[in-house]
């Protein structure tokens, strides 16, 4: 357990930041030249979507830059908006596969569900989280506090804009973390002890429910895992323990935590930016949004969750969760092939 105070490029603060070039890459016109070569690359070779690797979405700047962007991502500030991108120019398919070839270069897509699902598209279904056991934020309009996705880092295109609202924001974990440490040590101890999560019925084992701590302190990282709505919803199974007045507070101060402007980030993502950012140390959210009544008007990103080639040591829990599950079982992969050589 971790009652220390954490230092280092991804504890960072809002107002640390003079302004938005300090987060936000523009794409510069031979990089944007070179990703629509790709992408008509891939259509004249009919190479089916989730078959496309390196050498069937070639780049030459984009993948130095990409280069950069992992170290960003894992050993610098924990993420990254690129920007310059013109989704209008292309078709949804066209969309697909800017997203998925440019995954290439920073690591491997992941499964984002029990179906094996690995791209998503994040816009307003209809559903609601209250009327079903199913449903998951992204298909709804509703606010979604703050939380992280699964793999090791979350890869976002932004293809339309709601008519109202839909605000990111981003928190350091280790900043809150911090921030938390200070005020209630007590409560940052509660916070690395386990709490039951509603699987939301998509975790491959076919547990209702996974047990993790919400921060995890592994060789030297501490990795954070929260989804307050999904710790509420699991209290609905009756073999699961009842929230205690500590674990209750410390997510209440959680919650404050990342309200505070000078942790959170906020800005409106840009038809065509692309957001990435680490899951391990990066806390992410979006208020809620108004959508225009013309369908093809409507919110739309495109979603990735990818494991890292530069990724850090998992802990063993986080080997029986939805989220991070696939990426730790990767790294399993990788350590027996290395012996194998």
């Amino acid at each position: 357990m971790r009652l220390t105070k954490l230092e280092g490029p991804s504890v960072w603060r809002s107002e640390e930041f003079a302004g938005q070039e300090d987060w936000c890459q523009r794409l510069t016109e031979p990089e944007l030249t070179e990703i629509m070569a790709a992408v008509r690359h891939c259509q004249s070779r009919g190479t089916p979507l989730f078959e496309i690797g390196r050498d069937e979405f070639p780049l030459d700047r984009l993948a130095r830059r990409f280069e950069r962007i992992r170290g960003e991502l894992e050993g610098g500030r924990g993420f990254t908006v690129l920007r310059g991108l013109d989704p209008a120019s292309l078709d949804p398919e066209a969309c697909k596969l800017v997203i998925w070839g440019l995954a290439q270069y920073l690591g491997t897509p992941e499964p984002q569900d029990r179906s094996g699902s690995l791209l998503h598209s994040v816009t307003n279904t209809g559903k609601t989280i209250a009327n079903s056991d199913t449903a998951r934020g992204y298909e709804t309009d509703d606010e979604l506090k703050f939380h992280n996705d699964g793999g090791d880092v979350f890869m976002l295109l932004c293809l339309r804009t709601a008519k109202e609202g839909g605000v990111s924001k981003l928190v350091s974990a280790g900043a809150l973390f911090n921030a938390i440490l200070q005020e209630r040590p007590d409560l940052a101890a509660v916070l690395q002890q386990p709490f039951y999560f509603d699987s939301r019925a998509q975790n491959l084992n076919e547990k209702k429910v996974q047990v993790v701590p919400v921060f995890t302190e592994h060789m030297g990282y501490l990795n954070v895992l929260y989804k307050r709505r999904y710790i509420v919803t699991a209290q609905r199974f009756e073999d699961v323990p009842r929230l205690t007045p500590e674990q209750v507070e410390a997510l209440d101060i959680f919650d404050r935590l990342c309200a505070d402007p000078a942790l959170q980030l906020s800005f409106s993502m840009q038809p065509g930016d692309i957001q990435i950012g680490n899951n391990y140390s990066i806390l992410h959210a979006r208020t809620k949004y108004v959508d225009y009544d013309d369908p093809q008007r409507r919110r739309h990103l495109y979603r990735l969750w990818l494991t890292l080639e530069n990724s850090r040591p998992l802990p063993e829990v986080f080997g029986t969760t939805r989220e991070f599950g696939p990426s730790y079982a990767r790294r399993q992969q990788r350590a027996q092939a290395n012996m194998e050589q």
